[in-house]
């Protein structure tokens, strides 16, 4: 049994474990959190206590808050143990554990509580990690929805609301009126644009309520773009135990996560902002270049191992990584139509990014499944693999290898639920992936012609064609020697000299 994690037996954890050499009394907030689960704490939380730890910043602690029923939960786990959590980097030859103690208040899961704590003029940075589906986007133009019915509500009562943009849109309104300076909002989720999406949600709520609300906030207000980087799983009854039994501790809501950490941030603040610099984040003009880099080799390495993966019959993604043509099958898809495709930045390797991120991916530590990757395809193959193709379709590069990744997704989808083992399709659109995918083989265009996901892609011949070349090999040989097929010769390579529009001469 180790020592019950708290303020009171820090004192007792062992030297195995770094816990907070500053004055956790003397902390004063000035960053609220919303939405504080795992991600925020292996990863700002744990940059703000490093640079506390270095006697700087200690007017920049978190307060946490959320809306959702799980931030409840996490703010009963966290009270009981003075807001404290053990984050544990996981190293391929071992694991190094540090309290951190950056934390030191959450609000109650109450919006007029959560109100009342964004207007105090104290806080000066609300961060945010509510997930993609926290930012009321459209699925079919990708922007903010104001006719969700949800923002429609707070939008016909705003002194009462009820989602987080509304919450922001109040509170701004009542510094505005108190004359007090406003906050940066500062996305932390792992969107493109993070910023700019936040800042249409709460502008594109304030124009329909206060034209010059919204214009103050378009003059004051910053909403600086972000890139974050740190693979944190979920926290489950084995990461508790190995807390407890490696390192004596026993806590609640322990995080588990990577030991590499990156977070590139536009360096525009309206009031003020701790110095994150001295702990190793990079302060930019220009986050959209890190940004497509993230995305394009970690997240669309992601998606690329995740469906062969589960066909192949792997659940860790340690595993997936151990076997030779899954690995040969990443390096040679970034190697000919990903990393082309990259604008060059002053400073940056991306064929160095490239060979830490197949590191990363194979850590055995971690325990990354397949099955967190292959889950919510509709929305992810948009951001991390769509974005890659339409590029490289507009530079006249091969997508070969893009357009056997979706083949690999559509035979994943049509016999995900049919195979004992295998991760269940779990997406938001997995019934009709699942319909489509069973009519690709004689359609193609029954796939990629899902407009909420694919938009005018399935109008491309050449990548039809691709596509379903990929598919009857898949079907006939199996997936392995699909992606050796590609590795090998590269198959049913398009570009677009190759391709027209369906429709056009």
């Amino acid at each position: 049994m180790g020592v019950p994690l708290s303020q009171k037996t820090l004192a007792a954890v062992g030297p195995a474990v770094r816990v907070p050499a500053y004055d956790r009394r003397r902390l004063r907030p000035g960053v609220l959190h919303i939405g504080l689960g795992n991600f925020h704490r292996s990863h700002m939380a744990t940059y703000l206590d490093r640079l506390f730890a270095h006697g700087e910043a200690h007017d920049w602690a978190v307060i946490g808050a959320g809306v959702m029923p799980a931030d409840e939960r996490m703010r009963r786990r966290l009270h009981a143990q003075d807001w404290l959590s053990t984050v544990v980097d996981l190293e391929p030859e071992g694991a190094a554990a540090r309290v951190v103690g950056a934390m030191v208040d959450f609000v109650p899961v109450v919006p007029s509580a959560i109100v009342k704590t964004l207007a105090d003029p104290r806080i000066r940075i609300v961060s945010l990690t509510i997930t993609e589906g926290g930012y009321f986007l459209d699925a079919a133009t990708g922007r903010f929805d104001v006719r969700h019915p949800l923002i429609l509500a707070d939008i016909a009562d705003p002194r009462h609301p009820r989602t987080l943009f509304g919450m922001i849109l109040r509170a701004l309104a009542d510094r505005r009126a108190r004359g007090h300076s406003p906050f940066t909002v500062l996305s932390c989720d792992n969107l493109p644009g993070n910023g700019d999406v936040a800042r249409h949600a709460v502008t594109g709520m304030a124009e329909r309520l206060d034209p010059d609300l919204a214009a103050w906030i378009m003059g004051e207000v910053a909403f600086p773009n972000s890139m974050v980087d740190c693979i944190t799983p979920r926290t489950t009854e084995r990461e508790r135990a190995l807390v407890s039994q490696r390192f004596g501790i026993e806590d609640a809501a322990p995080v588990v996560c990577e030991p590499f950490r990156q977070w590139v941030v536009e360096d525009r603040f309206c009031a003020g902002r701790p110095p994150l610099e001295k702990v190793g984040v990079e302060l930019v003009d220009d986050v959209s270049h890190y940004e497509t880099m993230k995305l394009r080799i970690l997240n669309a390495g992601h998606a690329s191992i995740a469906y062969v993966g589960a066909l192949l019959g792997y659940r860790l993604v340690h595993h997936a990584m151990a076997d030779r043509d899954i690995r040969d099958w990443l390096e040679a898809l970034q190697t000919r139509e990903i990393l082309p495709g990259l604008h060059p930045v002053a400073g940056v390797d991306y064929t160095a990014y490239r060979a830490r991120v197949m590191e990363r991916l194979c850590n055995p530590e971690i325990g990354d499944t397949i099955s967190r990757l292959c889950a919510n395809g509709s929305t992810r193959q948009p951001k991390f693999i769509l974005p890659a193709l339409r590029d490289a379709l507009g530079r006249g590069l091969s997508v070969a290898g893009l357009a056997l990744e979706l083949a690999l997704w559509c035979h994943y989808c049509r016999v995900a639920d049919d195979t004992p083992g295998m991760p269940p399709l779990a997406d938001p659109l997995a019934s009709r992936l699942r319909s489509a995918a069973r009519k690709a083989t004689a359609s193609p265009l029954a796939f990629l012609g899902i407009r909420e996901v694919f938009h005018d892609l399935g109008d491309e011949y050449g990548l039809r064609d691709a596509f379903a070349g990929w598919l009857a090999t898949i079907e006939r040989q199996g997936p392995r020697a699909a992606i050796r097929r590609y590795r090998d010769h590269g198959d049913h390579s398009v570009s677009s000299r190759q391709t027209s529009k369906a429709g056009s001469s």
